[in-house]
């Protein structure tokens, strides 16, 4: 189940979750942990509600993912942010289902594209965008949460 992110503890989840997974599948330390909890702090004090949302997903009532969509403040860009699925719930389509929620918003909120960046050690998240028609746009070689990475920026058109 896809539930729109708002039932206490979500927010807290999201941060959590995101640092504890990261942390134990490719070794980030807690700076990875704070990007996502300055990201979950600046969404939940300046949300426009008709631009920007964020969902849960569920699996027999226990949160297994979470993705938001964000204003990008520039050119008619809605932004994927923190598209996360749990070891537990992977394989059953979870990834899919939150990407496709956070693009229908996205067309319907009016934007023109979205944009998401990501890191080469994400494969399975990449696949999902590229299933769905996003396109690698660039790709910048960063040093960041403690590894060495290959930041990846991804576009899709929306209209």
């Amino acid at each position: 189940m896809i539930r729109e992110l708002g039932e206490p503890g979500d927010l807290g989840w999201v941060v959590k979750a995101h640092g504890e997974i990261y942390a134990k599948e490719y070794g980030w330390d807690t700076s990875f942990e704070a990007l996502v909890a300055r990201i979950v702090a600046d969404y939940a004090n300046g949300r426009d509600p008709e631009r920007e949302n964020a969902w849960v997903a569920e699996i027999g009532g226990r949160r297994a993912g979470s993705v938001f969509c964000v204003d990008a403040g520039e050119d008619d860009t809605a932004v994927l942010r923190i598209l996360l699925v749990t070891p537990q719930a992977r394989g059953h389509g979870v990834g899919g289902q939150l990407v496709d929620t956070c693009v229908a918003f996205a067309k319907a909120a009016g934007y023109a594209r979205m944009r998401l960046w990501t890191n080469d050690p994400l494969v399975a998240a990449r696949h999902i965008y590229l299933k769905r028609g996003f396109r690698l746009t660039g790709e910048q070689k960063h040093r960041s949460f403690g590894a060495d990475l290959v930041g990846q920026t991804y576009e899709l058109a929306l209209r």
